[in-house]
């Protein structure tokens, strides 16, 4: 049943990568706004950069985005939690062998495995400049392969589809803009506060256009994403290589 149908009720949002930039903003925002927040880090080394949010009542999970084990791992860990209202799949990293790991891997497997939500958000930027081509792509980070650029086309790619195959999910890709974080560096032009608005938005309001799903948002505006993004034959095929790969189908 739609939130727009439960009344005001606070909602639990588990935020990928939350020890800082982004996924930290969010999720300092949604406590203050009394809505219940599951973080991560990589490692039990980071937790003190989410101890913060802790002390605000958020519960804290670990692990490496990097590692196919400990992602299937952060899964039961949030299952252990119970039913999350919404995902934001905020982890990211911009270059290295793990790129397809983390930005794309780490999110299908967690999509698959996390007890099905009622908001999916993915993190998307620059994908625009991505390539539609999947030839050659190692999904085990163990060699270089692919752009940032095609793991963020890849990753909204995973987002049409999952609004595409489960009319129950409201799932949306969100680009953030070049905001000023340890990503996108103390130059960035773009508002840090809008950068992290969109997903915030989507996962816990009852606007009529925060209900919905499909779409590619920037600044709470939808836009028009890469043409390959809704071709469900790409679709398919990217999720047909993410299944290979993982050894785990989307249901």
């Amino acid at each position: 049943m739609p939130r727009a149908q439960r009344g005001a009720g606070k909602a639990r949002v588990f935020i990928t990568g939350s020890a800082d930039g982004l996924g930290h903003a969010a999720a300092r925002m949604l406590l203050a706004e009394g809505h219940e927040v599951v973080v991560h880090v990589r490692s039990q080394a980071r937790l003190p950069a989410v101890e913060e949010l802790m002390e605000q009542g958020a519960i804290a999970t670990i692990g490496d985005l990097s590692d196919v084990a400990h992602i299937r791992d952060l899964a039961s860990q949030v299952n252990a939690i119970g039913r999350m209202d919404a995902v934001i799949h905020n982890a990211g990293i911009i270059s290295g062998p793990q790129l397809l790991v983390v930005n794309v891997v780490a999110p299908y497997l967690l999509t698959a495995l996390i007890q099905r939500p009622e908001h999916l958000i993915y993190l998307s930027s620059m994908h625009r400049g991505g390539r539609a081509d999947l030839a050659g792509m190692d999904w085990t980070g163990r060699t270089s392969t692919g752009s940032y650029s095609d793991s963020k086309l890849f990753v909204t790619t995973l987002a049409a589809a999952v609004a595409r195959l489960w009319p129950e999910v409201y799932s949306n890709a969100v680009d953030p803009g070049w905001v000023p974080t340890r990503m996108g560096g103390p130059g960035a032009p773009d508002d840090l506060r809008l950068g992290h608005l969109t997903q915030e938005w989507l996962a816990t309001s009852n606007d009529p256009e925060a209900l919905t799903s499909g779409g590619y948002w920037h600044h709470q505006q939808r836009e028009q994403p890469h043409p390959a993004v809704n071709d469900a034959g790409f679709q398919g095929r990217l999720l047909a290589d993410l299944a290979c790969a993982t050894g785990t189908k989307l249901a």
